[in-house]
């Protein structure tokens, strides 16, 4: 792929002095970058040789694309962005809840879901389409998009997808099913299942305990391992107005799930947040959204529950989207960022510290300049930096 282009020195100067400036206590060195194409809702991830995946989304906020680059290890520029959805304008920026997630699968296969807009096409029920991508054989393109909603409705909040090195890929959503009430308590999390790296998948299937609803306007994360583990995190919605943050934990591949909450929260409206989950020191870490509070904390194989869940340092407020990423999964610092200030049609500010191992802070730093419908992504180099885009 070619560079997407080059910083100027006296750029990399000033964004020199800037990571120097909040790493003043010589904590592990943070960079702040902005998204390229001035790109909104970055996902992020790593391979094994260390090639930086980046997807995010470009253009209008009620019509924008899908877009994905990359950038080998050592190196300091993304390639050349490829659109991802065949139709142009089939995603959507608006509520920062229903952009694209991705995964990488077997070989490296890139596998990406996001929620269509009306450019996409509705169904016969006006939802929206659960819409999903992957990197074709070659590797040089995107196959055309497809929708993988069969037997559901009424497609909100955003949805995800998660990958393992086996061939099994993961598409899931919230929804109602087509037939049947169609309040929030109705609402389900659904999994699209593949075993053959995501050339076909099953109908969808409900997860979630049909007691606990989904909260319609928040996204849901999904991440499995090669283990057979597949974690769900999500929030949910009931009669008595709990909107709790929820684990769905399967130790087989998906077959059945095992469910804990993880954080519960008694609001009366939907507080539009998103979650994040992945690859902790001990096992699943996750992240979520309480009361303009983020809290993390490890989810360990065979444990439930978050293990003394840890709050973000510092006052309390309009804290969201949260992301963290590992130096190593076996030590190291962890860094924890999210938003400040944010809203509908309303950027703000961005956050983060880096522990160690004991939970110590080690440096922390915050800078305005998150766009609206935005949030941040973060990730490790092999040198021990880490890189904050947003």
């Amino acid at each position: 792929m070619k560079p997407f282009g080059r910083c100027t020195w006296t750029g990399l100067l000033l964004l020199w002095v800037a990571c120097c400036s909040v790493n003043a206590d010589s904590g592990p060195q943070v960079r702040l970058e902005r998204v390229p194409e001035n790109g909104v809702q970055p996902q992020v991830l790593v391979d094994s040789a260390g090639t930086v995946h980046l997807v995010y989304l470009n253009g209008d906020p009620k019509a924008c694309d899908v877009m994905y680059c990359r950038r080998a290890a050592g190196q300091v520029d993304f390639g050349s962005s490829m659109r991802v959805n065949s139709k142009p304008g089939s995603a959507i920026a608006i509520g920062t809840v229903r952009g694209a997630q991705f995964a990488l699968g077997r070989n490296g296969r890139v596998h990406i879901v996001w929620n269509g807009s009306e450019q996409a096409g509705s169904k016969p029920s006006g939802s929206a389409p659960m819409l999903y991508s992957r990197l074709s054989d070659a590797g040089n393109a995107f196959e055309p998009q497809r929708d993988l909603m069969t037997s559901t409705t009424h497609l909100d909040g955003g949805g995800s997808v998660a990958a393992d090195s086996e061939g099994r890929v993961y598409a899931v959503w919230h929804g109602h099913k087509k037939t049947g009430p169609q309040e929030e308590i109705d609402r389900g999390v659904f999994v699209a299942f593949s075993t053959d790296d995501g050339k076909t998948f099953t109908p969808e299937r409900q997860v979630n305990p049909t007691d606990t609803g989904v909260c319609g306007c928040c996204e849901l994360k999904a991440f499995a391992d090669s283990k057979g583990e597949l974690g769900i995190l999500y929030r949910s919605a009931n009669l008595m107005g709990n909107r709790d943050s929820i684990l769905l934990l399967s130790t087989n591949y998906g077959a059945s799930f095992t469910t804990t909450v993880l954080g519960d929260w008694h609001v009366s409206t939907c507080p539009m947040s998103t979650h994040a989950l992945g690859q902790g020191r001990a096992g699943l870490m996750g992240m979520w959204e309480k009361q303009g509070q983020i809290y993390y904390g490890s989810l360990l194989p065979g444990r439930t529950g978050a293990l003394e869940p840890i709050t973000a340092a510092g006052d309390t407020g309009n804290r969201k989207h949260p992301t963290f990423a590992l130096r190593s999964t076996k030590g190291g610092p962890l860094l924890v960022a999210w938003t400040e200030g944010t809203g509908w049609e309303k950027g703000g500010s961005l956050a983060w510290e880096c522990l160690d191992t004991k939970g110590s802070r080690l440096a922390s730093g915050r800078t305005d300049g998150v766009p609206v419908w935005s949030f941040a992504a973060a990730f490790a180099e092999p040198d021990g930096s880490f890189v904050v885009l947003y």
